[in-house]
């Protein structure tokens, strides 16, 4: 490899504490850490959340790298490149207040542009602060944002498709299964919505199968869930996958109002309550509260979660009601089914070293997440569990993850091959013209 071509990398202390492995994710080239990353990761290290347990595997790797040889000097990584921990004094005159040339962004810049100015390789340097990205511009430095686990929303997978086919194809879907064209790369579990070339409201509504290689269409529902109906096509494609037990692992993802979290919660509780699949339904979501939060709130642990897991309750009335109308009598309350185990509302908190088997969670709220939180609760999932997660990746209320380096996001794009795992974007507000108004124009 050529000098060249070769490049200098100087990680910012947010890409390792949102990638605690970003270290090994730079191939060929090198990676330099100011002293100043190191001694912020130390900060962070005793925090009891991700950021902490992230800090401390973060300091376990440098450490490990030090038994290699000197980090000041510079220890060979398995790609190819290598890792220096920086220890110099750079200083950095470009008009910055005395009081300020100590802070640790300016201590990441003076280091980049010290080592821009003294080596021929090309620097970049790399964090998720924006402001950091900006001022690094300004002093004519190359900045990029860690882009390893991200997703860009227009590229994300939709988990749906429409594809132009003669009329007799369409009667095909329903005699056997219909053999999707070989261009199409179709993932497991995708819908394809099949359109009449000739008649365009000649349409019918298909779901991929890799285990045969064909096009089958959607099952048909007996029963509603819950007395809960599917509204437009994405719904229903929706209700096919939640309602699928061989299907470990579901993503929806829509705007608010589009009915994930409804459909979710009303298709387990007829899987749990109605046919026993499984044992509980566990709905849970991240601790992350909307704006300026409200402090400390009175009562026992469940009351100071109940304003968090208000807008669960909020479903489960709904479904619950919805249900006693369709079947014309009594049906059990949110209360009575807590009661009798049918369903439990946790937080996400505490999720950790739990393994969860034979139920069915879901998982709201889960642009909230990280790529890393998301991987942990997957990895609670025991024998006979189903997984699902909804969210919407535009309406973000932590400060550390972004429409496309969410969790979700990042779940959905690299689970889209397996055949456990379903995914689809829901489109259409259903919650009322209202909200649907307000989703589309503010």
């Amino acid at each position: 490899m050529s000098a060249s071509s070769k490049k200098v990398f100087v990680l910012d202390t947010n890409v390792l504490l949102h990638d605690p492995k970003a270290i090994f994710h730079f191939q060929e080239h090198d990676v330099v850490l100011p002293i100043v990353v190191i001694e912020e990761i130390d900060h962070f290290k005793k925090d009891q959340t991700e950021i902490g347990r992230n800090a401390r595997n973060v300091s376990r790797q440098l450490d490990r790298l030090r038994a290699k040889g000197s980090l000041s000097l510079g220890v060979t990584l398995e790609g190819g490149g290598s890792l220096r921990v920086d220890v110099d004094n750079h200083p950095l005159d470009i008009g910055i207040l005395r009081e300020d040339k100590h802070k640790a962004d300016n201590q990441i810049l003076a280091c980049a542009k010290q080592l821009l100015t003294a080596r021929k390789e090309k620097v970049v340097l790399v964090t998720k602060d924006t402001n950091l990205r900006i001022k690094a511009d300004a002093i004519g430095l190359l900045a990029e944002d860690y882009t390893t686990d991200r997703v860009e929303m227009e590229e994300l997978y939709t988990g749906h498709r429409t594809w132009d086919v003669d009329g007799d194809q369409v009667d095909m879907l329903f005699d056997g299964g219909l053999q999707p064209s070989a261009d199409m790369e179709l993932s497991p579990n995708q819908f394809v919505t099949l359109v009449d070339r000739a008649n365009p409201s000649h349409t019918a509504l298909g779901r991929y199968f890799a285990s045969d290689g064909l096009l089958h269409p959607l099952k048909k529902i007996e029963q509603h869930p819950w007395g809960i109906k599917a509204r437009n096509r994405e719904q229903q494609c929706a209700l096919e996958l939640l309602l699928d037990d061989t299907i470990e692992v579901v993503t929806l993802v829509g705007k608010a109002g589009t009915g994930k979290t409804l459909l979710a919660i009303a298709a387990g509780l007829q899987q749990v309550v109605d046919e026993e699949r499984y044992h509980k339904l566990l709905v849970s979501r991240p601790v992350m509260p909307m704006g300026r939060d409200l402090g400390y709130l009175p009562g026992d642990i469940d009351e100071k979660l109940r304003p968090y897991m208000q807008p669960i309750y909020d479903n489960l009335d709904f479904i619950v009601a919805a249900n006693t109308e369709a079947r014309r009598r009594s049906s059990m309350t949110v209360g009575q089914l807590e009661e009798a185990g049918y369903i439990s509302v946790e937080p996400l908190t505490y999720i950790r070293g739990r393994s969860i088997p034979n139920q069915l969670l879901i998982v709201d709220e889960a642009q909230n997440l990280t790529p890393h939180e998301v991987k942990t609760i997957l990895t609670r999932a025991g024998d006979g569990t189903k997984v699902i997660f909804t969210g919407d990746p535009y309406q973000i209320d932590n400060p550390y993850v972004d429409a496309s380096s969410n969790g979700l996001s990042f779940l959905a794009e690299n689970f889209k091959n397996q055949a456990l795992s379903g995914h689809i974007t829901l489109v259409k507000g259903e919650r009322s013209k209202l909200a649907e108004l307000a989703s589309n124009l503010l």
